[in-house]
């Protein structure tokens, strides 16, 4: 079932999100059905909407969205139409940080910058030193920054448990992070910032891969196993 927000707040949260997957589908980063968008509701910020699954982010309606629990991912409303499969790690970002919009897309040289700096069984990251768009991520030293990249593990809720632990550890990092051959989530305390720091990442990978110069990559020890035992 289609979701139709109630409320003015509700309305145009979910035109926000229409909106800006069409921008970002002409990009060519979010193809076909790929990708997902979140934003927290400004009159009830416990509650989130994000884009419904397996929806075309090109023809993307404001009721093709879900509304949800922003802290867990849990639909809110009975009735709805399936949310994003990667909704658990929305959540975990705004667990953490207390963001108030997130983005995931498969940008092409944030995803070529994943692939190759990805560590089969294991937090890595990529060092990005002295390019001026650091400036645009908000970081307390914004002259270098290590960007993680996530094992893209078949259970996503082992994702979002190895980026909630990860964001809690350094609450100094950049706002985005890679996932394995997957793409680039960022996040924001508005939409537009959450915009804003994707196009800066998605530069910052660009150059990376243009200056044809090997990734500064660290690997962290062997990433937690959080799935509990059956």
């Amino acid at each position: 079932m289609s979701y139709a927000p109630s409320t003015a707040a509700g309305k145009q949260t979910a035109q926000q999100l229409a909106d800006i997957s069409r921008t970002l589908y002409e990009r060519g980063w979010m193809p076909g059905t790929s990708g997902n968008i979140s934003l927290r509701l400004p009159d009830d910020p416990g509650r989130a909407l994000i884009t419904a699954s397996g929806r075309d982010k090109g023809e993307l309606t404001a009721r093709d969205v879900v509304e949800v629990d922003a802290s867990t991912g849990r639909t809110s409303l009975p009735g709805q139409d399936r949310p994003s499969a990667e909704t658990s790690v929305h959540a975990a970002v705004y667990r953490v940080t207390g963001a108030c919009a997130v983005i995931h897309v498969h940008s092409p040289y944030a995803t070529v910058v994943a692939h190759r700096a990805a560590a089969p069984d294991a937090v890595s990251s990529v060092r990005v030193d002295r390019f001026e768009l650091l400036k645009g991520l908000g970081l307390k030293d914004p002259t270098s920054t290590n960007l993680p990249v996530f094992p893209n593990w078949p259970q996503v809720d082992r994702i979002a448990d190895d980026i909630a632990a990860h964001l809690a550890a350094d609450r100094e990092g950049p706002p985005g992070l890679l996932l394995a051959d997957h793409g680039i989530t960022v996040w924001g305390d508005s939409l537009g910032q959450a915009k804003n720091r994707l196009e800066c990442l998605e530069a910052l990978c660009r150059l990376l891969v243009l200056s044809h110069a090997e990734l500064h990559v660290s690997r962290a020890a062997q990433a937690p196993d959080h799935r509990t035992a059956p």
